[in-house]
């Protein structure tokens, strides 16, 4: 009886990787959920530099990935990425912050930084320059508004892991340098996209981390 059922049976061979069409607000479908796409902004901790409208703008990015369904991803720390986290918190958005401290005690009282307009944040213990490599490589693109020298430390890491990345132009600062950075240095633009408007450039970069993991075959994979 056992052997009859046993032949009986349809052999149903499951594919291994299954190809899922890609979904919308920028993510993409594993088992049913959304895998979504976290954008790194990076913008300079000290604003005084900045373009008059750079802090309304930085909450405006923040806004504007909320809204996509994207996660936001921070250095845990004051300034544009302070104010982009504040933009996406109020929009009901989810915020990351990678702190160059080791505790949340050091987070506080030895490097000075806050703790509200987050959802997580991770202690890497890894100092600024550490913290700096494990926040860009833990997103999925970069996007810029204004900057100095740590800005541009993270742009350049990026641009070196041929990361996509979205260029805030017009808030000042590095934001405003990276084009003619880019032109003086002959390696081309690279995957980076460029932008007046906080809205269309986080389209834009959505476009592109699409576009990139289609072309890497890694879009809508499961196991």
């Amino acid at each position: 009886m056992q052997k009859k059922k046993t032949e009986g049976r349809k052999i149903v061979k499951t594919p291994k990787i299954l190809k899922l069409p890609a979904v919308s607000r920028g993510a993409h479908q594993v088992h049913g959920y959304h895998l979504k796409y976290k954008i790194c902004v990076s913008g300079a901790a000290e604003t005084g530099h900045c373009a008059k409208d750079a802090i309304e703008k930085a909450e405006q990015i923040g806004r504007e990935v909320a809204r996509r369904g994207l996660i936001l991803v921070t250095g845990a720390t004051i300034g544009m990425p302070y104010w982009a986290a504040k933009g996406a918190k109020e929009e009901g958005g989810f915020v990351i912050g990678l702190s160059p401290a080791a505790s949340k005690v050091a987070h506080v009282k030895t490097y000075h930084l806050p703790l509200d307009y987050h959802d997580v944040i991770v202690y890497t213990g890894f100092d600024y320059a550490g913290r700096n490599l494990l926040l860009t490589r833990s997103a999925d693109a970069i996007v810029t508004l204004c900057g100095r020298t740590g800005t541009l430390n993270e742009f350049t890491i990026g641009f070196e892991d041929h990361k996509p990345q979205g260029v805030l132009e017009g808030t000042g600062g590095t934001a405003d340098m990276i084009r003619g950075i880019l032109e003086s240095a002959h390696r081309g633009l690279g995957k980076v996209v460029f932008s007046r408007d906080p809205s269309d450039l986080i389209d834009k970069v959505v476009r592109l981390i699409h576009e990139e993991e289609v072309k890497n075959g890694v879009n809508g994979k499961i196991l």
